[in-house]
This record gives structure tokens, C-alpha cells and sequence, in this order.
């Protein structure tokens, strides 16, 4: 029995904006909440959990209509999402597709959640983490962050 394309098809194709694809499963809600993206907005969003892969059993996808993503996001998104492939998307077509690459450092995206540090307490100092192999540390106060790096995004 053959398939026809409408059975391997689950959502439709976007006219532009970014795919992220091969998310390790059940992160999607992690890329969306660190990519500040609540369903507030008129942002289209198409999300997929648990979805099969060849590449690995099952994968989480991101489609995010008319919105092409920063360098700067993607350095963040590469912090819980490091094995994700960046598709940007124009006309329905793939205008560039690539691999996420972890920054060695993250400057003004993250706050630190140390209380005592110098940038939690209204200094005029942007944020550096850098980057480790299994987390962040805080370049001020050498913090180290292993988890809940979405809740860390600085708002502003």
C-alpha cells in the first residue's frame, strides 16, 4: 500500500516565516515560551509534539508565520533546542535552511536569577552568560543555570 503526500502531510506549508525543526521531543512550549511567543499576538503558530522522525524517534516542529527569527534568538534557542534546524521560509519555498550553533557566550538576552548580582540590581550592565557544555554561568557573579533557561529571558 502506498501513501499519497495528503497522508504523510499533517499541516499545511507557510507562505513565510521560520520553521524549527528537529526540537528534541516535548520542547516546543520551552522554544515558544523562550521565544516570548504567548498566542497574544496575531503571530500564526503551528505547533507538532511528539511527531515521528527519521532522524530520531520523535521530534517537537515549529511553524511561526510571517516572522523570520534573529541571530540573537536563535543563540537562545540553541541553549534548550541545540540539535534544531532553522528553515527560513519565502513564497513557500526554503530561502535557507540551517543548523542552530551554540554561541560560546549570550550577551542581554538572559537575566541572572542571583539576586545579588550586579545586573539584578539595576546597574547599567548587560548580561553575559556563558555558555557550557550542560548550561549557562553569569560572567558577573558565576552563577551556574542547568535548567528553566525559558524563565530567564529578559523581557526587555
Amino acid at each position: 500500500m502506498t501513501m499519497s503526500n495528503d497522508e504523510h502531510l499533517r499541516v499545511s506549508k507557510i507562505k513565510d516565516g521560520t520553521v524549527i525543526d528537529h526540537i528534541r521531543a516535548g520542547q516546543a512550549l520551552k522554544v515558544l515560551g523562550i521565544l516570548g511567543i504567548d498566542g497574544a499576538n496575531d503571530e500564526q503558530i503551528t505547533v507538532g509534539m511528539n511527531v515521528s522522525s527519521d532522524r530520531h524517534s520523535r521530534k517537537d516542529i515549529v511553524k511561526i508565520e510571517g516572522r523570520e527569527l534573529s541571530q540573537e534568538e536563535v543563540d537562545v534557542l540553541s541553549l534548550i533546542a541545540p540539535n534544531a534546524t532553522i528553515n527560513i521560509v519565502r513564497n513557500y519555498e526554503v530561502a535557507e535552511k540551517r543548523r542552530v550553533d551554540r554561541p560560546d557566550v549570550v550577551e542581554g538576552v538572559l537575566s541572572c536569577p542571583n539576586p545579588n548580582c550586579i545586573t539584578a540590581n539595576n546597574e547599567p550592565v548587560t548580561s553575559k552568560f556563558d555558555v557550557l557544555e550542560d548550561g549557562t554561568r553569569c560572567r558577573y557573579c558565576e552563577q551556574i543555570i542547568s535548567d528553566d533557561i525559558p524563565s530567564l529571558i529578559d523581557p526587555e
